[in-house]
């Protein structure tokens, strides 16, 4: 064989997967609400005419994101609101320790950097996405003081804060909308309105222009895009659009939040019949950028443009810090669902030619889907949880480049079918059906009646369970460069139900080798290119593998590499079992 040369491996210590974990090293061998209108209007383009700007990796970039719902996730035991059957500040506080508990060296919290709070605003809806007020609390959830100590309290734990910003529309019951109704009115033209309504319809064929009676009895149509209660605002009204940067950039200077989550963003700005994507709101996203990063240089936006990957990609770089990829998360669960990783693979190779490399999120479900485990259990929401499957699909999204997202519950297999209010019910944390460790009350939604067997008591000291999973994986990446801002390298498989990569910086490379069959695979040969920056220079030995993200972890064999880095027929382990994610990590040998 030509002259071999090693990997550069970490020259540091990578925190381990599960606190006693065995980690084996191998001998040197020998010689990717709302709703979605685009299901049936892909673009087929394959790349942009103009590769993406690669940038510079970010605060976020580092951070793994849970997302909470925060009338679901914990009801006070103590305070004013305390036991009221619904969550608050308070709840989240005394719960913060689950998610991270501020020491980096314990592995038993779930290891979040980062939270996307879904809408905290005054509201007369359970969901909130039509505020009556963008700069109070919501009353039922705490003050605007409780959400401070909130913040204190998160900043304690290394933990950023992100708010759900919902720009597009207000209330009907907003001030601002009530006083607007009069032609002639101050805020008269915030608004969209018409004499006599107009033809055409939304983008999904929904009734988008709605009466309302003036004062001499006539009838005249507002505009908005979701519902009659969701009025949208006129961003072609410059008082408007001065009066939602402003209070932007008040929830940064004065509420100290970390960034923004873009309820429904690409809806901004209509051009006649078209309801989205219009250059008008690419345009207002870019004043919009420029305000908020200069009240706060490191503030991020994550924005919903729930289409395909290149109307997704046109929303970044010049406009907002990240985009959710919405086509990624489905080839994912398609993928655990079918057992073929080949739409997978294509997939993510497609998401990396639309997008520069730090600027798309990632994530399963949201609060808008059915959960994860109920799309993996033929969407009923009653059958039994595959645990195996949930647990294959965390590993591929943790894995993987993006941001990653995960939906509270989802980390102990929270299930739920449509409508939204059964996919957004309270979090399961202990097995009492009624209860479910929520509040000491009854919940202002009844739990899941699979309690007795989802929930975190279930799981907390079974080390093999889901929720140690997610632990396991995510102190894995938020502990290594590579699997959180890496680059990212496709690796040949030789089979269809197996998908490999490298993710690598110049200090440390990790392949990640996925098996997403239903059946052990021993019919595989990885094939590829070693990073150049991780080729040492002066070194034949071939490269230790070392499994980073099992509680037993196997021994692996070593990788030989040809001196230009290329390697061939390679076989970290004989077989790879049923839906298992091998994280390994390629170093050279021990002098």
């Amino acid at each position: 064989m030509a002259d071999m040369r090693a990997c550069a491996g970490w020259r540091g210590v990578m925190m381990s997967a599960l606190a006693g974990a065995a980690v084996w090293c191998a001998m040197p061998a020998m010689g990717q609400a709302t709703v979605n209108p685009d299901a049936a209007r892909r673009t087929n383009a394959d790349a942009p005419s103009v590769p993406p700007t690669q940038i510079e990796p970010q605060w976020w970039n580092r951070a793994v994101f849970y997302q909470i719902f925060v009338r679901s996730f914990a009801d006070s035991t103590t305070g004013p609101l305390a036991n009221d059957g619904i969550g608050d500040f308070q709840g989240i506080i005394e719960r913060l320790d689950y998610l991270n508990d501020g020491d980096p060296n314990t592995t038993t919290d779930l290891g979040i950097t980062g939270l996307w709070l879904m809408p905290i605003t005054a509201s007369p809806t359970y969901h909130g996405y039509d505020t009556t007020d963008y700069y109070t609390i919501n009353p039922q959830y705490g003050t605007n003081e409780d959400f401070k100590r909130f913040m204190s309290e998160c900043r304690r734990r290394g933990i950023r804060v992100t708010i759900d910003l919902v720009l597009n529309h207000s209330a009907d019951a907003h001030p601002w909308f009530r006083g607007a109704i009069e032609p002639g009115s101050e805020k008269h033209d915030w608004f969209i309105w018409r004499d006599s309504k107009p033809e055409w319809k939304g983008p999904w064929n929904q009734e988008v222009w709605h009466p309302v009676k003036l004062a001499d009895g006539r009838t005249r149509y507002y505009y908005g895009i979701f519902s009659a209660r969701m009025p949208d605002v006129n961003y072609r009204n410059a008082a408007a659009s001065t009066a939602m940067i402003e209070m932007t950039r008040w929830w940064l200077r004065e509420m100290q939040v970390d960034g923004f989550r873009l309820d429904a963003i690409r809806h901004l700005i209509e051009d006649g019949k078209t309801q989205e994507n219009t250059p008008a709101t690419h345009e207002w996203l870019r004043t919009f950028r420029a305000g908020y990063k200069a009240e706060n240089g490191e503030a991020f936006t994550v924005g919903e443009v729930w289409a395909s990957t290149p109307e997704a990609a046109a929303f970044v770089g010049d406009q907002l810090d990240s985009t959710f990829e919405f086509d990624l998360a489905g080839k994912m669960l398609e993928a655990v669902n079918t057992g073929k990783a080949t739409g997978l693979a294509g997939q993510v190779d497609r998401t990396l030619r639309w997008f520069p490399m730090y600027s798309f999120s990632t994530f399963l479900a949201n609060h808008d889907q059915p959960r994860t485990m109920t799309q993996l259990t033929g969407g009923k929401g009653n059958s039994p949880p595959d645990f195996a499957k949930a647990k294959l699909a965390a590993g591929l999204l943790l894995t993987l480049p993006g941001v990653p997202f995960v939906y509270y519950g989802e980390e102990i297999g929270m299930t739920g079918p449509k409508p939204d209010e059964k996919i957004r019910t309270p979090m399961q944390w202990t097995n009492d059906p009624a209860r479910a460790g929520f509040t000491k009350s009854k919940p202002w939604q009844a739990p899941n009646e699979n309690t007795r067997q989802i929930s975190v008591q279930a799981q907390e000291k079974d080390d093999g369970s889901l929720l140690n999973t997610y632990r396991r994986f995510t102190h894995l990446r938020t502990g290594s460069a590579a699997l959180s801002i890496g680059a990212y390298t496709p690796v040949s498989t030789g089979n269809e139900g197996v998908i490999a990569f490298l993710r690598h910086t110049k200090d440390q490379t990790i392949l990640v080798v996925a098996n997403v069959s239903d059946k052990a695979v021993s019919n595989y040969a990885l094939s590829g290119m070693l990073p150049a920056g991780a080729i040492m220079a002066g070194t034949k030995e071939p490269l230790l593998a070392r499994e980073r993200s099992m509680v037993r972890a196997p021994a692996m064999s070593a990788l030989k590499a040809q001196e230009s880095g290329a390697f061939a027929a390679y076989k970290p382990g004989a077989s790879i079992p049923a839906r298992t994610v091998w994280v390994i990590e390629l170093g050279a040998p021990s002098k």
